[in-house]
C-alpha cells in the first residue's frame, strides 16, 4: 500500500542546515518616508545615512491626495506632505513655503517678462486656467481667469494641455520644475496662494526614528539632546546648576531707566547711604581707620 509519508535513507545525504539558510528576520526594518510631488528630501535623506547607518531610509513617492491617509493606515512612517491636511490623529509642523508661478508657453505674452519679474494675479483674468483634480493650491477666494470645457484629471495632463495652447496653469514652483519642458517655461505669481510643506507623522506612533529625522529637518546637530525623546538623562549636578542659574536676572535685569550697567544697584545703594548726612560714605575705600 503507497502512502504519501516519505521518509529519507541512509544514501539520501544529510538533513538540511537551517542555520544554513539565509535569516532576515534580524535585518533592521528601514524607515519609510513618504514625500508628494515636488517635495525634496533628498538632503535630509543624506543626512540620515550619515547619522543612522543603522537604520536604512526608504523614500515612499505617495500621491498628495492620499498622503494622510497613507500615515493613518501605517504604509509609511513619516510624510513630506503638503498643507493645509487633515491632522486627525496626525502630528505636522510646517517646514517651508513655496511659492506659485504660472506655467505658459515660450510664446506666450507673458514669457516675454523677465524671469525676476512677478506677474500680477490679475494678468490671469482673461485666461483660461486650467485647475487640474490633484490640485495642491488652497487657493482663499475666487480663482481667477476663465473655465476651460473641461478640467483635466492630473497635474502632468494639465501641463501637456498648456503645451497644446489650451490655457495656462498655475503650480507650486517645484511642480512647475517636475514638469519642465522645452516649450514651456513659468513666471512668479504676485497675490497667489503659496504652497506649505510640512513633515506629518501619526499621533500614535512617534519613535525615536521619527524623532531622530524631525532634529534633522529642524536642523539640530547629531550630539543634540532634543534629538530624542526620553533618551537624554541629565546629572545631579548638572540638574543643580541648572536650577542656579535659572535664578539669576536676565541679561539687562539690572539696569537702571537711565540705562546703568549691571552693578549699578549696588552703587545706588551706597549712594543712598551716602544720603544718610555721611558725606563720601558710599564712595569705594571711603572709610576711616579707627584710631588705636
Amino acid at each position: 500500500m503507497e502512502t504519501d509519508d516519505v521518509t529519507r535513507g541512509p544514501d539520501d545525504g544529510p538533513e538540511p542546515d537551517d542555520a544554513a539558510v539565509p535569516d532576515h528576520a534580524d535585518a533592521p526594518r528601514a524607515f519609510r518616508l513618504g514625500y508628494v510631488p515636488g517635495a525634496t528630501p533628498g538632503k535630509w535623506a543624506r543626512t540620515w545615512a550619515q547619522r543612522r547607518p543603522d537604520r536604512p531610509l526608504d523614500l515612499v513617492p505617495v500621491p498628495a491626495a492620499e498622503a494622510a491617509d497613507l500615515l493613518r493606515a501605517g504604509s509609511v512612517d513619516a510624510a513630506l506632505l503638503r498643507l493645509p491636511v487633515d491632522r486627525d490623529g496626525l502630528h505636522a509642523i510646517a517646514l517651508y513655503d513655496e511659492a506659485a508661478v504660472v506655467v505658459v508657453p515660450k510664446d506666450h505674452l507673458l514669457a516675454a517678462l523677465e524671469e525676476s519679474e512677478h506677474v500680477p494675479l490679475a494678468e490671469l483674468d482673461d485666461e483660461v486656467l486650467l485647475q487640474p483634480a490633484d490640485d495642491v493650491l488652497a487657493w482663499p477666494g475666487p480663482v481667477p481667469g476663465r473655465r476651460p470645457v473641461e478640467q483635466p484629471t492630473t497635474t502632468g495632463l494639465a501641463v501637456e494641455l498648456v503645451a497644446a495652447g489650451i490655457g495656462v496653469l498655475v503650480v507650486p514652483q517645484s511642480l512647475a520644475r517636475l514638469h519642465h519642458r522645452k516649450d514651456l517655461t513659468y513666471r512668479l505669481l504676485d497675490d497667489a496662494p503659496s504652497a506649505p510643506v510640512a513633515l506629518a507623522w501619526p499621533v500614535d506612533a512617534t519613535t525615536d526614528d521619527v524623532d531622530d529625522f524631525v532634529g534633522i529637518v529642524r536642523g539640530r546637530t547629531a550630539n543634540s539632546s532634543r534629538g530624542r525623546r526620553a533618551e537624554v538623562t541629565e546629572p545631579a549636578s548638572k540638574g543643580r546648576a541648572s536650577s542656579a542659574s535659572a535664578k539669576r536676572p536676565q541679561d539687562g535685569a539690572g539696569q537702571g531707566r537711565g540705562g546703568m550697567r549691571a552693578g549699578g544697584g549696588a552703587r545706588a545703594r551706597g549712594a543712598a547711604k551716602g544720603r544718610g548726612g555721611k558725606p563720601g560714605a558710599g564712595r569705594t575705600g571711603g572709610s576711616r581707620r579707627r584710631p588705636r
